[in-house]
């Protein structure tokens, strides 16, 4: 495409808009092709030439410049931005470099603008990290200068714009049917679950599908910092997204205070994205307040490591004794799913246990494996099989049994 022509027409179609600035998208794209048609009287530019320039004139002024036909691709899943000169993708677990890139720094902050307007967030000098959301949900995180040495940063998760379903896990090997069918009894007669994981892993892909097991009859409230749950047929449901200050320092609403809300607004189930921080300690309290079956996830490399963190995360927020902390945790979390991003970029169910409670004598959390992945080797495309192998018993089956589901299989 030709550049020089594409921003001739680019600054004309700016200033029009400028003029006029309440414009439908029918009303974008006749200027722009009055522009086109301008530019080349003789049609001398091929037909895709101009079809391609009339999208990228589009998306330049009213969508996300080069990024867009990136948001728009279903097979990318990631989307990186290294200042001016390099974008990467990543696209069925692996990187790509892309040989797009923007233009100027003026279009990257024009785009970087957008993003963080779409969720009434703030980005410049003062506030130079932000995190946002698209409008297809996918979640976005911005560092600029003078944080990001080399230009700004940003990073684009991007979500199917379908949930992924529990049966599309296992035809892809992420879990099993036995370990699936067992959640399903766990979700239903409400137990706390617990998702944790390295980042990539699949947390919030995983918390979306196992919502999907909780009756529909139930009143279900959820805690986001960036709303990206995608909650399928539940009527009764109250979305919650946190809120950072404006640029006076006030009006912000954190996830401490959302938890603390949902508690009076008569939920059956709180389901709180991610836990990172001091907001862990009310997580844990509505969990030990008669909310049986909610489900949160959070950062970590093993059930033990994530264990030791939920301490860490809850001290942020109060000082009270690591024995205290411990006995809310182990009388809390039912359950805990762990899941990692394998070596062949695939995301499986490593290991589900049971917490059995807080063991006075040692001080310690007990726990028990149900299922472990016992990993077989590789098939010829570099693949890893295995399988997700049951190796435990439930011990505590009082939530079935008030659930009337019977525990002879647990």
């Amino acid at each position: 495409m030709d550049q020089k022509r594409f921003q001739e027409c680019r600054s004309q179609l700016m200033e029009r808009i400028e003029v006029t600035r309440d414009l439908s998208d029918a009303e974008i794209y006749a200027i722009i092709d009055e522009l086109i048609e301008e530019s080349d009287p003789r049609r001398r530019l091929r037909l895709s030439d101009r079809w391609e320039m009339r999208k990228e004139l589009f998306n330049s002024v009213r969508r996300l410049d080069v990024l867009q036909a990136f948001i728009d691709d279903d097979s990318i899943t990631e989307i990186m931005v290294n200042g001016l000169q390099s974008i990467f993708i990543e696209r069925s677990g692996r990187l790509f470099r892309c040989p797009e890139h923007f233009s100027s720094q003026e279009k990257l902050q024009d785009v970087i603008q957008r993003i963080v307007a779409l969720s009434n967030r703030v980005a410049n000098e003062a506030v130079p990290i932000v995190d946002a959301r698209l409008e297809n949900g996918a979640r976005v995180n911005i560092v600029m200068s003078p944080v990001a040495v080399d230009g700004p940063a940003i990073t684009i998760r991007r979500f199917p714009d379908h949930p992924i379903s529990m049966q599309q896990l296992v035809e892809w090997g992420s879990i099993s049917r036995e370990a699936v069918d067992y959640l399903k009894k766990l979700v239903k007669a409400g137990y706390n679950i617990f998702i944790s994981g390295g980042t990539g892993s699949g947390k919030t892909t995983f918390l979306n599908a196992l919502s999907n097991f909780i009756p529909k009859d139930e009143r279900i409230i959820t805690v986001e910092d960036n709303a990206e749950l995608q909650i399928q047929g539940v009527r009764n449901l109250v979305r919650l997204e946190a809120r950072r200050p404006n640029a006076e320092g006030g009006g912000e609403v954190t996830i401490r205070d959302l938890i603390r809300a949902s508690l009076r607004m008569r939920p059956n189930r709180i389901i709180v994205g991610e836990v990172r921080g001091a907001e862990t300690i009310d997580m844990l309290q509505s969990l030990n307040t008669g909310h049986d079956g909610s489900l949160s996830t959070g950062h970590g490399n093993s059930p033990q490591d994530m264990l030791s963190r939920l301490e860490t995360m809850v001290l942020m927020g109060l000082s009270i004794p690591i024995p205290a902390i411990r006995r809310q945790i182990a009388s809390g979390i039912d359950i805990m799913v762990h899941l990692s991003r394998m070596r062949d970029k695939s995301r499986k169910v490593l290991e589900i246990l049971e917490i059995d409670g807080y063991d006075i004598p040692s001080g310690e959390i007990r726990t028990h494996p149900l299922f472990e992945f016992e990993e077989i080797g590789e098939d010829k495309d570099g693949r890893l099989t295995g399988r997700l192998r049951k190796v435990g018993c439930l011990s505590h089956t009082q939530k079935l049994h008030r659930a009337g589901i019977s525990a002879e299989d647990m």
